[in-house]
Protein backbone atom coordinates (compact mmCIF):
# COMPACT_ATOMS: atom_id res chain seq x y z
CA UNK A 1 0.00 0.00 0.00
CA UNK A 2 1.20 3.68 0.10
CA UNK A 3 4.04 4.55 2.33
CA UNK A 4 4.20 8.42 3.24
CA UNK A 5 7.25 8.43 1.82
CA UNK A 6 8.88 6.26 -0.74
CA UNK A 7 11.23 3.79 -1.33
CA UNK A 8 18.94 -9.36 3.82
CA UNK A 9 16.05 -10.84 0.64
CA UNK A 10 15.24 -13.93 2.19
CA UNK A 11 13.63 -16.89 0.42
CA UNK A 12 9.89 -17.17 0.44
CA UNK A 13 8.92 -20.71 -0.99
CA UNK A 14 5.81 -20.81 -3.22
CA UNK A 15 2.60 -19.74 -1.29
CA UNK A 16 -0.98 -21.67 -2.32
CA UNK A 17 -3.29 -19.35 -4.49
CA UNK A 18 -6.86 -18.52 -3.49
CA UNK A 19 -9.81 -19.18 -5.81
CA UNK A 20 -10.60 -16.03 -7.03
CA UNK A 21 -14.13 -15.06 -9.12
CA UNK A 22 -11.66 -12.74 -10.86
CA UNK A 23 -10.16 -15.68 -12.68
CA UNK A 24 -11.87 -18.41 -14.32
CA UNK A 25 -9.47 -21.35 -13.62
CA UNK A 26 -7.53 -21.75 -10.67
CA UNK A 27 -3.53 -20.36 -11.16
CA UNK A 28 -1.04 -20.41 -8.91
CA UNK A 29 1.11 -17.82 -7.93
CA UNK A 30 4.76 -17.59 -6.66
CA UNK A 31 5.74 -15.36 -4.28
CA UNK A 32 9.84 -14.93 -4.40
CA UNK A 33 12.53 -12.57 -3.42
CA UNK A 34 12.71 -9.80 -6.03
CA UNK A 35 15.46 -9.73 -8.47
CA UNK A 36 17.16 -6.78 -10.42
CA UNK A 37 15.69 -8.51 -13.64
CA UNK A 38 11.89 -7.77 -12.29
CA UNK A 39 12.15 -4.05 -11.57
CA UNK A 40 11.36 -2.73 -14.97
CA UNK A 41 7.77 -4.47 -14.16
CA UNK A 42 7.81 -3.21 -10.73
CA UNK A 43 8.94 0.37 -12.24
CA UNK A 44 5.50 -0.02 -14.42
CA UNK A 45 3.30 -0.83 -11.73
CA UNK A 46 4.31 1.85 -9.10
CA UNK A 47 4.27 4.44 -11.89
CA UNK A 48 1.13 3.21 -12.55
CA UNK A 49 -0.01 3.99 -8.94
CA UNK A 50 1.45 6.99 -8.87
CA UNK A 51 -0.26 8.14 -11.77
CA UNK A 52 -3.58 6.84 -11.91
CA UNK A 53 -4.03 7.02 -8.10
CA UNK A 54 -2.98 7.67 -4.06
CA UNK A 55 -1.39 4.63 -2.98
CA UNK A 56 1.64 6.67 -3.37
CA UNK A 57 2.32 10.49 -2.20
CA UNK A 58 4.76 10.94 -5.01
CA UNK A 59 3.30 12.54 -7.84
CA UNK A 60 5.55 11.86 -10.30
CA UNK A 61 6.59 8.00 -11.44
CA UNK A 62 10.37 7.54 -10.66
CA UNK A 63 12.60 5.90 -13.47
CA UNK A 64 14.01 2.49 -13.58
CA UNK A 65 17.13 3.66 -12.18
CA UNK A 66 16.07 5.43 -9.53
CA UNK A 67 13.85 2.13 -9.00
CA UNK A 68 17.13 0.56 -8.88
CA UNK A 69 18.81 2.72 -6.48
CA UNK A 70 15.86 2.21 -3.88
CA UNK A 71 15.49 -1.78 -4.38
CA UNK A 72 19.81 -1.70 -3.83
CA UNK A 73 19.33 0.32 -0.46
CA UNK A 74 16.67 -1.57 0.85
CA UNK A 75 18.04 -5.28 0.32
CA UNK A 76 22.20 -3.91 1.46
CA UNK A 77 19.87 -2.67 4.55
CA UNK A 78 18.65 -6.14 5.39
CA UNK A 79 14.73 -6.04 4.46
CA UNK A 80 13.07 -8.19 2.62
CA UNK A 81 11.99 -7.40 -1.26
CA UNK A 82 9.20 -9.65 -2.86
CA UNK A 83 7.69 -10.24 -5.99
CA UNK A 84 4.27 -11.97 -7.10
CA UNK A 85 4.60 -14.10 -10.19
CA UNK A 86 1.24 -15.23 -12.50
CA UNK A 87 2.07 -16.46 -15.63
CA UNK A 88 5.85 -15.71 -15.55
CA UNK A 89 5.19 -12.67 -15.26
CA UNK A 90 5.49 -9.87 -12.22
CA UNK A 91 1.76 -9.10 -11.37
CA UNK A 92 2.65 -7.64 -8.22
CA UNK A 93 5.58 -6.45 -5.26
CA UNK A 94 6.02 -5.67 -1.55
CA UNK A 95 8.52 -4.44 0.79
CA UNK A 96 9.22 -3.56 4.09
CA UNK A 97 11.66 -0.49 4.82
CA UNK A 98 12.66 1.85 7.71
CA UNK A 99 9.56 3.13 9.06
CA UNK A 100 12.12 5.91 10.40
CA UNK A 101 15.11 6.24 10.65
CA UNK A 102 16.35 7.19 13.74
CA UNK A 103 18.10 3.81 15.69
CA UNK A 104 15.57 3.16 18.42
CA UNK A 105 13.21 2.58 15.78
CA UNK A 106 15.44 -0.21 13.67
CA UNK A 107 13.12 -2.90 14.74
CA UNK A 108 10.05 -1.33 13.22
CA UNK A 109 9.08 -1.46 9.43
CA UNK A 110 6.51 -0.54 7.37
CA UNK A 111 5.33 -2.35 4.57
CA UNK A 112 4.88 -1.34 0.78
CA UNK A 113 2.30 -3.66 -1.67
CA UNK A 114 1.66 -2.92 -5.05
CA UNK A 115 -0.41 -5.24 -7.29
CA UNK A 116 -0.58 -4.88 -11.51
CA UNK A 117 -3.94 -3.04 -12.34
CA UNK A 118 -5.30 -6.20 -14.45
CA UNK A 119 -4.50 -8.40 -11.35
CA UNK A 120 -6.04 -6.67 -8.58
CA UNK A 121 -8.96 -8.45 -6.35
CA UNK A 122 -7.44 -11.82 -7.01
CA UNK A 123 -5.98 -12.29 -4.02
CA UNK A 124 -2.07 -11.53 -4.35
CA UNK A 125 -2.02 -8.66 -1.99
CA UNK A 126 -3.05 -10.71 0.50
CA UNK A 127 0.08 -13.08 -0.26
CA UNK A 128 2.39 -10.98 -0.36
CA UNK A 129 1.39 -9.38 2.90
CA UNK A 130 1.58 -12.81 4.31
CA UNK A 131 4.87 -13.34 3.29
CA UNK A 132 6.54 -10.34 3.69
CA UNK A 133 5.09 -10.76 7.47
CA UNK A 134 6.65 -13.88 7.74
CA UNK A 135 10.27 -13.21 6.26
CA UNK A 136 10.72 -10.29 8.90
CA UNK A 137 9.73 -12.23 11.61
CA UNK A 138 11.98 -14.25 10.58
CA UNK A 139 14.87 -11.54 10.56
CA UNK A 140 13.75 -10.61 14.00
CA UNK A 141 11.63 -6.90 13.11
CA UNK A 142 9.27 -6.49 16.07
CA UNK A 143 6.50 -4.42 14.97
CA UNK A 144 5.22 -3.63 11.23
CA UNK A 145 3.31 -0.17 10.09
CA UNK A 146 0.76 0.31 7.69
CA UNK A 147 0.62 4.00 6.50
CA UNK A 148 -2.76 3.94 4.60
CA UNK A 149 -3.71 7.07 2.32
CA UNK A 150 -7.09 7.97 1.08
CA UNK A 151 -8.86 8.25 4.50
CA UNK A 152 -8.33 5.03 5.18
CA UNK A 153 -9.10 2.99 1.78
CA UNK A 154 -11.39 0.02 2.76
CA UNK A 155 -10.08 -2.68 0.66
CA UNK A 156 -6.34 -1.85 2.22
CA UNK A 157 -7.62 -1.57 5.22
CA UNK A 158 -9.26 -4.92 5.18
CA UNK A 159 -6.21 -6.41 3.85
CA UNK A 160 -4.28 -5.41 6.98
CA UNK A 161 -7.02 -6.36 9.33
CA UNK A 162 -7.28 -9.66 7.86
CA UNK A 163 -3.83 -10.27 8.42
CA UNK A 164 -3.51 -9.25 12.27
CA UNK A 165 -3.01 -5.21 11.58
CA UNK A 166 -5.36 -2.82 13.61
CA UNK A 167 -6.17 0.92 13.88
CA UNK A 168 -4.07 2.84 15.41
CA UNK A 169 -5.28 6.49 14.31
CA UNK A 170 -5.56 9.16 11.60
CA UNK A 171 -3.62 11.97 10.09
CA UNK A 172 -6.14 13.87 8.78
CA UNK A 173 -5.25 16.32 5.76
CA UNK A 174 -1.63 15.51 5.70
CA UNK A 175 -1.51 14.66 2.00
CA UNK A 176 -2.52 17.12 -1.45
CA UNK A 177 -2.74 15.03 -4.46
CA UNK A 178 -5.13 15.13 -7.55
CA UNK A 179 -6.49 18.05 -6.29
CA UNK A 180 -7.95 16.70 -2.90
CA UNK A 181 -6.72 16.77 0.42
CA UNK A 182 -5.84 13.38 1.42
CA UNK A 183 -6.09 11.71 5.14
CA UNK A 184 -4.27 8.42 6.23
CA UNK A 185 -4.82 5.80 8.37
CA UNK A 186 -2.08 3.82 10.60
CA UNK A 187 -2.17 0.76 11.56
CA UNK A 188 0.18 -1.76 13.24
CA UNK A 189 0.99 -4.90 14.06
CA UNK A 190 3.17 -6.66 16.36
CA UNK A 191 5.69 -9.71 14.67
CA UNK A 192 6.83 -12.58 16.35
CA UNK A 193 8.74 -11.64 19.82
CA UNK A 194 6.90 -8.53 19.74
CA UNK A 195 8.25 -6.51 22.79
CA UNK A 196 9.29 -9.27 25.01
CA UNK A 197 12.99 -9.21 24.38
CA UNK A 198 15.64 -6.31 23.67
CA UNK A 199 16.09 -6.26 19.35
CA UNK A 200 18.74 -8.41 17.85
CA UNK A 201 19.37 -5.96 15.09
CA UNK A 202 22.01 -3.19 15.56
Amino acid sequence: MRRASDDRAARAGPLPASPSPAYSAVVTDEIRPATEDDLTAITAIYGNAVSTSTASFETEPPSLDEMTRRFTILRAGGFPYLVAVRDGSVAGYAYAGPYHQRAAYRSTVEDSIYVAQACRGGGIGRRLLAALITECERIDFRTMVAVIAESGSPASVALHAGLGFTPVGTLSGVGYKHGRWLDVTLMQRPLAAARTAPPTRV
